[in-house]
């Protein structure tokens, strides 16, 4: 095997592992939300605060003392406390908003309609223009999620209005989120822009709920493996082996496979917290799949 094909493995298993920390991640905090209580602002907080803390640590050992100099250009630094606390806080407090609501599975697939919101910034703005690409993603997005929250029957939600609400909100903050700072991750890196970004989300959080209110006496053994599970795995490995897989692999293959975050989720979902789906809402979910397959695959 030539260096370059053992390079692409090293994406391919990164961006897979990666992405299946993710959606485990997901399923781990529904399990924290609703059997061990944990109220949802304090998980971010801490969350954001120790993945953040993390990956500044690994750009440091990685950069030196280059991970600091965003600091030292005025308008980079604006621009990165915007996108910590209106980019990475709100998908993140979002996102497990509509899982503690909900549950992991869903959560995702809605967060996964972000494109569509991109989709129509970009021809509202003209920077695109609206092609058949864009018409088919539209409408296996709006197809399958009808489907998943309705399982077919628009007089029965299958979902709790909660977590859709949420939902939808993280999908409107993704699409910030992947929008906003295109030049910030040019000029500064991934690892600085996403550690940078999650350590200011967390400590804006920690003002509406600082981390040292909680009560660790009522935790069991599982509840403490499973929060660091969720803060070490579920957050700052997968973001750090997504961002890495893309030293091997071009963007739309990763994410082509990143898909495999809400298919973990899913099976997490089903076979560990015995959520049960029905066959019109699986079916919606596989739509969904394909709205991001056709986005990330199809080109003009």
């Amino acid at each position: 095997m030539s260096q370059q094909h053992q390079k692409r493995w090293i994406g391919y298993l990164l961006v897979i592992v990666g992405a299946s920390f993710w959606g485990i991640g997901g399923t781990v905090s529904q399990w924290l939300f609703q059997h061990a209580n944990i109220e949802v602002s304090w998980f971010v907080a801490v969350r954001l605060i120790i993945s953040g803390l993390l990956l500044i640590m690994i750009a440091f050992m990685t950069q030196g003392v280059k991970v600091f100099v965003i600091w030292w250009d005025k308008r980079a630094a604006v621009q990165m406390i915007i996108y910590g606390i209106f980019g990475m806080l709100a998908v993140q407090y979002t996102f497990m908003s509509s899982i503690s609501h909900g549950n992991a599975a869903v959560a995702t697939l809605l967060q996964y309609l972000g494109p569509i919101f991109i989709i129509f910034y970009l021809v509202m703005t003209k920077v695109t223009k609206f092609g058949v690409k864009e018409a088919l993603a539209i409408l296996l997005a709006l197809s399958g999620t009808y489907l998943l929250l309705t399982n077919g029957h628009l007089e029965n939600l299958q979902v709790p209005k909660p977590a859709i609400i949420w939902g939808l909100l993280s999908a409107l903050a993704l699409a910030f989120y992947t929008v906003y700072p295109v030049r910030l991750l040019a000029r500064w890196g991934s690892l600085n822009v996403v550690g940078w970004g999650m350590l200011i989300g967390g400590i804006a959080l920690s003002f509406v709920h600082p981390p040292w209110h909680v009560i660790l006496s009522d935790w069991t053994l599982q509840t403490h493996l499973l929060f660091w599970f969720a803060i070490i795995f579920g957050t700052m490995l997968a973001f750090w082996f997504y961002i890495d897989s893309l030293h091997y692999l071009f963007p739309h293959e990763a994410g082509l496979l990143g898909t495999i975050e809400p298919l973990t989720a899913l099976l997490t979902s089903v076979i560990w917290l015995n959520v049960s789906f029905g066959v019109w809402q699986l079916l919606g979910i596989v739509f969904i799949i394909l709205m991001v397959v056709v986005l990330s695959v199809v080109k003009k």
